[in-house]
């Protein structure tokens, strides 16, 4: 027994590294993972800008805090990514309210290349280094890991975040409206649901999100491009996907999963074979589909006749 144990304590201590890496991604998908299902829970849409809205929030702390105090920087970049969330809503979404689906899909993926474009346009396209935040870019010994204190506190501010959220959606009138609308879009406007204000509300608190996990995510890799929201927010749509979409707990579970599992892939391939890490993540989303269309938590629907 006690081999047994001194085994797993040292396995456990070679891969924590990995591990704390991983649950810190984690958090960071998680948290982009939420402004997916959200959107998808109430208009069925799934926003593909809402990677790229992750990166304007990366390049405004950039510029932002060459002239202002980070701690003054940080609210006014996230409330001008929740201004561009509502924006983008109220432009590219709005008016298609009531056109078909696959136009609010066009309209999304157009809204995701025009901020990537200007973005080339304004940055020049060359890589800008994110600003250093004191106190959680400080490295801290876990155990015998060392890390940066950012990689510990996000699983908790996520959890932290998601809690709240999860009692707004429960508790609070804009809350049950939008568990409202979720369940039947056209009746909770005959009941007098101002549908608007309810999507409006989804895409702030989703942007929101984005751009706490934009400071997380910039603190760990800390170079900022025009394209550098692609693969988060992919991996994002894939772990809202993994969790069934349209379920909170279920894009949390899934962004911690993937989180977790390339970043041990990473740790124990290493090198050249380390980019296989996101083959794995797409592959696994291929793998969960077929066995489980819905996803973990996604609920079986059923089309009225």
């Amino acid at each position: 027994m006690e081999i047994f144990i001194q085994n797993f304590m040292d396995i456990f201590e070679k891969y924590l590294p990995a591990l704390l890496a991983g649950v810190s991604a984690g958090g960071q998908y998680a948290l982009i993972a939420i402004g997916y299902t959200m959107v998808y829970g109430i208009l069925r849409l799934i926003n593909f800008a809402h990677g790229d809205i992750f990166m304007v929030a990366g390049f405004m702390m950039v510029y932002l805090s060459a002239s202002l105090p980070w701690y003054i920087a940080l609210p006014v970049v996230t409330i001008l990514t929740v201004l561009l969330g509502y924006l983008v809503e109220r432009a590219a979404y709005k008016p298609l309210r009531s056109a078909p689906r696959m136009s609010i899909m066009i309209s999304a993926i157009g809204v995701s290349y025009l901020l990537q474009n200007a973005a080339w346009y304004l940055t020049g396209g060359l890589p800008k280094q994110y600003p250093v935040i004191p106190f959680i870019t400080e490295s801290v010994d876990v155990l015998t890991a060392s890390t940066k204190i950012v990689t510990v506190i996000t699983p908790f501010l996520t959890i932290a975040l998601v809690i709240i959220l999860s009692l707004i959606i429960k508790y609070t009138k804009i809350g049950m409206a939008m568990r409202a609308v979720s369940k039947d879009f056209e009746t909770s406007r005959l009941m007098g649901i101002k549908i608007d204000t309810v999507i409006s509300m989804t895409f702030i608190i989703g942007t929101f999100l984005a751009a706490v996990g934009s400071f997380l995510y910039f603190s760990n890799y800390t170079t900022v491009t025009p394209v550098v929201g692609a693969m988060p927010g992919l991996k994002a749509f894939v772990a809202a996907v993994f969790g069934g979409i349209g379920s909170i707990p279920g894009a949390v579970v899934g962004a911690f999963i993937i989180g977790i599992c390339e970043n041990l892939i990473k740790f124990v391939a290493g090198g050249a074979y380390a980019t296989f890490s996101d083959a794995f993540t797409f592959a696994l989303l291929i793998i969960i589909l077929v066995a489980k269309p819905t996803g973990l938590f996604g609920e079986k629907t059923t089309d009225k006749v």
